[in-house]
């Protein structure tokens, strides 16, 4: 069964509350990258990480998912 793949960048638009359309907004995008950055289409650039993360008043590292494995 392969690994389930999560988007950290919709998970934190979820648990504050936010929506797609809001980001997009706040960054001044259209909705349609927010969207593929939401569904792994597209991934967003360093730069726009720290975006986010701003928009969202989460740490960057939150938007990102762990490669190591904890035991």
């Amino acid at each position: 069964m392969p690994e389930k793949t999560f988007n950290r960048i919709k998970i934190m638009i979820v648990e504050t509350g936010r929506s797609n359309n809001w980001l997009a907004k706040e960054l001044g995008v259209s909705i349609t990258t927010v969207s593929k950055w939401c569904t792994n289409t597209m991934q967003p650039t360093i730069e726009s990480l720290f975006e986010i993360a701003a928009a969202l008043d989460v740490d960057v590292r939150e938007l990102l998912v762990s490669t190591k494995k904890h035991s």
